[in-house]
């Protein structure tokens, strides 16, 4: 009888060794986070057609800054984890399990490094941060992606104007007061003020504003702060949430990490009682 007791524990044992539960919640995670890295890429491939880069190479401008490269490298990234994470739960894979782990691993490795990066050299990131959003200040005309990033920031995001205030949109030819056209001594739509009354955006309402005839009337019609102290009081104002965010996205990362793990040991469990 013991013996017989014993024997049928072990029979149970065996046929429950691999986990239903995280096999199947990994895998769901996964076709989760595959369907968003492949419309993340869709979109990505979507904007370089639409810009011709694929036949006009030139036209990436600055391939950090590129809003597009960055849906590609992400997408891309999401889409490749995921797939193989996808897999290797369904199929009981434990190399695409090993690599779903590894490269999770690493991507965990590096924002931590960055976010370490990031508070002890705080003066370097937001030096910058700051080059950076001058560039994209003097491309603003040359690049539609940049051109429609710029003016999210400004208008929907940060309502901010230029890097410390809106004179740096001097440093545009297209806006500097040298400049023989109508956007002269002026500032994109996006840095004006949204009236309520308005039905349709007034693109016109930035032109001549750096003019000194338009002091008196210049923090009436347009935001004169620029995007880096607005940036930087966004994130005193929302350091709870984003912080909650980051502190989320890693426990994802590392349940992640955990659950492949478990689920790898377990075959590799179950494969080695096969061999005996």
């Amino acid at each position: 009888m013991p013996s017989k007791r014993r024997y049928g524990y072990r029979s149970r044992r065996d046929r429950t060794e691999v986990s239903c539960c995280i096999k199947y919640l990994m895998f769901g995670f996964n076709v989760l986070f595959w369907v968003i890295g492949l419309l993340l890429l869709a979109i990505g491939l979507w904007a370089w057609s639409e810009k011709d880069v694929f036949h006009n190479v030139t036209r990436l401008t600055n391939l950090a800054l590129d809003p597009a490269l960055v849906f590609i490298v992400v997408g891309m990234s999401m889409f490749c984890m995921s797939f193989t994470g996808c897999v290797g739960a369904l199929r009981e894979n434990t190399c695409l399990l090993l690599f779903f782990m590894i490269s999770l691993g690493i991507m965990f490795s590096f924002e931590l490094l960055v976010g370490i990066l990031g508070f002890v050299y705080k003066d370097w990131v937001r030096d910058s941060i700051q080059t950076q959003v001058k560039y994209m200040i003097i491309n603003y005309r040359d690049d539609l992606d940049l051109n429609n990033f710029v003016d999210w920031v400004q208008r929907d995001w940060l309502n901010c104007c230029g890097v410390q205030n809106f004179r740096d949109w001097e440093a545009n030819i297209y806006f500097n007061c040298s400049s023989p056209g109508v956007e002269a001594c002026g500032v994109p739509f996006s840095c004006c003020k949204p009236k309520a009354e308005e039905e349709l955006t007034n693109r016109h309402c930035g032109f001549e504003i750096m003019k000194s005839d338009h002091e008196f009337d210049r923090a009436t019609r347009i935001n004169t702060i620029g995007c880096i102290p607005a940036g930087e009081k966004w994130l005193e104002t929302n350091l709870i949430p984003v912080a909650g965010a980051a502190v989320g996205v890693a426990l994802l990362q590392i349940l992640g990490i955990c659950f492949a793990q478990n689920l790898r040991s377990d075959i590799q469990s179950q494969k080695a009682k096969w061999t005996l």
